[in-house]
């Protein structure tokens, strides 16, 4: 099945912006993805400062989606989706960074969802939800969506 915008729109009860094309078919890559403010890394590429508690409560990702992050004042969601039994997440992480906002562990793929930025889908395995970082100067922040 081919896995476009207006299909997850639809799954998630989330709309989409209309300047987006909604027919188009998902991407799913296999490595980094950032969306905004929102970055999303292989587990593998991170694992020295980044792992789930030992006893992290996982949860089943529904396929109306998990909302991982909000824009700032009360914006657009960032949202999880993924078929039914093949996706978990968990919040029960540390991060010596402290930007993870979780870990999701899938075994098909996955997608990333955002009203303003459309969507990304991801392959099996294991990631790392972060919030991105921006460098001014010598100061560093948060990205704002």
């Amino acid at each position: 099945m081919t896995v476009t915008l207006a299909s997850l729109s639809q799954q998630t009860g989330l709309a989409v912006l209309d300047h987006l094309e909604q027919s188009v078919r998902i991407p799913v890559v296999d490595g980094l993805q950032a969306q905004g403010d929102l970055i999303v890394i292989p587990l593998s590429f991170i694992v020295s400062s980044v792992s789930p508690w030992r006893e992290a409560e996982w949860a089943d990702v529904p396929p109306e989606g998990v909302e991982l992050l909000r824009g700032g004042a009360g914006g657009n969601p960032h949202t999880l989706v993924a078929d039914p039994d093949t996706c978990r997440w968990t919040t029960d992480v540390t991060d010596s960074d402290l930007l993870a906002i979780g870990i999701f562990e899938t075994s098909a793929v996955a997608y990333l969802l955002h009203p303003e930025h459309g969507a990304t889908g991801c392959t099996p395995g294991t990631y790392v939800v972060r919030r991105q970082r921006e460098h001014e100067g010598h100061r560093a922040r948060l990205v704002a969506d």
